[in-house]
């Protein structure tokens, strides 16, 4: 612990203690003139304090004082200030044709009260401002003092500069000179535009220092004659001049990256010059530096202070049944300490979740909140809550905590069912996003909060677009499929039609081979018998041939005699000649077809008819 301002201890507490010892020594004035004895006679007994504990309560509650004074801090750390700004420039026009009166009341106020409320709303902005018709000069530097660039503001006429007519060219180079700097310089040009038709030459020498020019044009392009203070209109050759709005200035503001727009009787014009200089412009870093973070504890020695203070200037009687209202008086104070010190101490959370939020702790931050606001019933808590938990995309979290946010003003309830909405459509609950977004508008009318809602209207329609093109792509899906399984239900009835008929075909081929084979079997049986008849015939025919064979054995025995004579004559001639192997066979086939035995039968070779006149050799 430690204290910021140590000095009122050093030299507040040193008289303290001075004061306290003169008070403690001194006697009670009727003491110089009566003896303690008497005195007590004399005294009232009422049960109160002595003068000597009151006295000590007055020093103890002086003590606390010069204590809290001193402002006892807990060290916390360091943290990192940046001082951040985008620098604007006013170049304000004080040429004469700014005071014709197409507008109210002319142009020239009606543009210093648009410079005024620029520098009203621009708190984070350095400002300056400068001044031309023929030529420029600078009127103030950029300052963060808004009121000392007013004040120089309201002063300017067009009698301070005396050259007439109007130079954009000389503004450029008198703002190019005032600031060196080689970042993007933003400089704002509230003017009629002048005369000029061709911007080319101030476009380039723009571009090449890098200055971008945002115009606010003043005045109509129907125009009016210019009245000077005298009454007098201004003329040339004879005839009033008429002063128009030069909409060719636009070019000079687009081409060098700036924004055009042109004037109207309320303040919306240049707000929206405001946005679109803060989006557009570059934030520089001014400053930087380190400073200490503090826990403040003087509430706690000033609680103690306030509390002997009622103690020391109330009649607290030292009798038990006199005592007892003093008992509850005291318990009343030290419960009521008790609710403001936790008053203290929530202020104490509220800010450490605010420090928490800005330095991107969003899960400490949405615990604290969180936990006051269920502690306290308190709607701002919730809705502080809502916004940790949207920034983690916790989105249903955020929606409950979004839920029990409750507010008396109706921007504040406007703003939370804008949030509300926003969560529920990032939660992918479009409908009930769509119904938060129209409680808020109904309430107040919110340009961001009607783009979301057209925004959340489209992706509800998209949605119910594709849904139908699904169920009718699902339903042409079925009935192909269906057309698919009746074609193969089909398919699959001929097949089994084809294979019921192919069965049976089988069947009857299958019956038709078994008949086949009885009627194989018939005729097996039939040809046996014919076989066995023809044996039979065969038999009887064989036995018949061998009766005939006897008898012609029978004759050849008889010409055996005649015979042999022959067969000796044939031997005596294959001695003296040898016979071939062709001759050999021939005389041996004519031996057998003459043995014609019942073998050459058997093998079913018919013999051959024997020839009288072939040779045997």
């Amino acid at each position: 612990m430690s204290f910021l301002h140590p000095e009122f201890l050093y030299y507040l507490l040193p008289p303290l203690f001075i004061l306290f010892g003169l008070l403690l020594t001194q006697k009670e004035s009727e003491a110089h003139f009566f003896s303690k004895e008497v005195m007590d006679k004399l005294r009232v007994s009422a049960n109160t304090l002595t003068t000597r504990a009151r006295n000590a309560l007055f020093f103890l509650m002086g003590f606390f004082i010069i204590v809290a004074l001193g402002e006892p801090v807990i060290d916390d750390g360091k943290v990192l200030v940046k001082a951040k700004s985008s620098d604007i420039m006013i170049a304000f026009d004080i040429s004469d044709s700014m005071l014709a009166q197409d507008v109210y009341p002319n142009r020239l106020d009606l543009a210093k009260q648009k410079a005024l409320t620029l520098l009203k709303h621009s708190t984070n902005q350095r400002v300056g401002l400068m001044a031309f018709a023929k030529n420029s000069y600078l009127v103030s530097p950029l300052s963060f003092d808004a009121k000392a660039v007013s004040f120089l503001l309201t002063q300017l006429d067009t009698t301070s500069i005396t050259e007439k007519g109007t130079d954009f060219f000389s503004i450029l180079e008198s703002f190019a000179l005032s600031s060196k700097t080689k970042t993007q310089k933003y400089l704002l040009i509230l003017s009629d535009g002048g005369d000029a038709k061709d911007f080319s030459d101030e476009i380039s020498f723009a571009k090449e220092n890098n200055i971008v020019v945002f115009v606010l044009a003043i005045g109509t392009s129907k125009g009016a004659p210019i009245k000077l203070k005298n009454g007098n209109f201004i003329k040339h050759k004879g005839k009033i001049l008429v002063s128009r709005l030069n909409e060719n200035i636009a070019d000079l503001a687009v081409k060098t990256g700036g924004v055009y727009i042109q004037s109207t009787t309320s303040n919306s014009d240049i707000l929206a010059m405001l946005k679109e200089i803060k989006s557009t412009s570059n934030t520089k870093e001014l400053k930087s530096e380190e400073i200490h973070k503090y826990i403040p504890l003087f509430y706690y020695p000033l609680a103690m202070a306030l509390l002997l203070l009622l103690i020391a200037t109330s009649s607290m009687s030292r009798v038990f049944k006199n005592s007892s209202a003093s008992v509850l008086f005291l318990s009343v104070l030290v419960l009521a300490s008790i609710d403001a010190k936790a008053g203290v101490l929530d202020f104490m959370q509220l800010r450490e979740a605010k420090v928490a939020y800005e330095k991107g702790d969003y899960k400490k931050s949405a615990s604290i909140y969180e936990l006051y606001g269920e502690k306290n019933k308190n709607g701002e808590s919730h809705f502080n809550a809502g916004n940790s938990l949207y920034k983690q995309k916790k989105y249903k979290e955020a929606i409950k905590s979004y839920e029990k946010a409750t507010f008396d003003t109706k921007d504040n309830r406007a703003k939370n069912f804008s949030n509300l909405g926003n969560a529920q459509a990032l939660n992918k609950n479009l409908q009930k996003a769509v119904e938060s977004y129209e409680k808020s508008l109904k309430i107040k009318e919110d340009k961001d909060t009607r783009e979301n809602l057209e925004e959340v209207k489209k992706l509800i329609k998209k949605q119910k677009d594709k849904g139908k093109s699904k169920d009718s792509k699902n339903k042409d899906k079925n009935d192909k499929d269906k057309k698919s399984k009746d074609s193969k239900d089909a398919d699959k009835d001929s097949k089994e039609k084809e294979k019921d008929k192919n069965k049976k075909d089988k069947d009857s081929s299958k019956s038709k081979e078994s008949k086949d084979k009885k009627q194989k079997s018939d005729d097996m049986k039939s040809k046996e018998e014919k076989d066995s008849q023809k044996e039979q015939k065969d038999k009887a025919k064989k036995e018949e041939q061998e009766k005939q064979e006897k008898q012609k054995l029978e004759k050849l025995e008889k010409n055996k005699d005649k015979k042999n004579d022959k067969s000796a004559n044939k031997a005596q001639n294959m001695q003296k000649s040898k016979m071939s192997d062709a001759e050999e066979a021939k005389w041996l086939n004519e031996i057998n077809l003459e043995k014609n035995t019942y073998m050459y039968k058997l093998n079913k070779e018919k013999p051959k008819e024997a020839n009288d006149n072939e040779k045997p050799w």
